[in-house]
C-alpha cells in the first residue's frame, strides 16, 4: 500500500467515526486489533468507540496532521467538544473543553491492527 493510499484509508477510518458507522468499522479495524499493547478485537475497539461517543456526544475526530510511513500512521487528533459527567477522570460536567490526541496507528491486510495514544489530559485539567 503507497503513502497515498494509506493516507486516504486513514481519512476513511476518520469519517467512519464520525459517522458513528459501526457497521463499517470492520473495514477499517482489523479482528485482532490491540490498543496500547492490549488485545481487544474488533468488538472491544467498537465498544471503547460507542463508549466515547456516550461521554461525549458531540464527539468529532479532526486530523490535524498526519505522517505517513507505510505500514504506520501517525496523526494528530483535535477535539474540541463538551462531554458530560466525567473524562478522563476529571469532573467535566457539561463544560466545553479542547484537546488533542497523538495517535499510532499500525496496518496490516489494509486494517488497523495496532493503536498507541497519548491524550493531553493536562490541556483538559487547565481549561477546569
Amino acid at each position: 500500500m503507497t503513502g497515498q493510499e494509506l493516507a486516504a484509508l486513514y481519512r476513511g477510518y476518520i469519517a467512519c467515526l464520525n459517522r458513528q458507522d459501526w457497521a463499517s468499522l470492520g473495514s477499517f479495524v482489523h479482528e485482532e486489533a490491540h490498543y496500547n499493547g492490549k488485545r481487544i478485537g474488533l468488538s472491544g475497539y467498537r465498544t471503547m468507540l460507542e463508549g466515547d461517543f456516550r461521554a461525549i456526544p458531540d464527539l468529532h475526530f479532526a486530523i490535524d496532521f498526519l505522517v505517513i510511513e507505510p505500514p504506520r500512521v501517525a496523526s494528530r487528533l483535535l477535539f474540541d467538544c463538551t462531554p458530560v459527567g466525567e473524562l478522563f477522570g476529571l469532573p467535566i460536567d457539561g463544560r466545553r473543553v479542547s484537546f488533542t490526541e497523538n495517535v499510532f496507528y499500525e496496518f496490516e491486510d489494509a486494517r488497523i491492527c495496532n493503536v498507541w495514544s497519548i491524550i493531553d489530559k493536562a490541556a483538559i485539567a487547565a481549561q477546569l
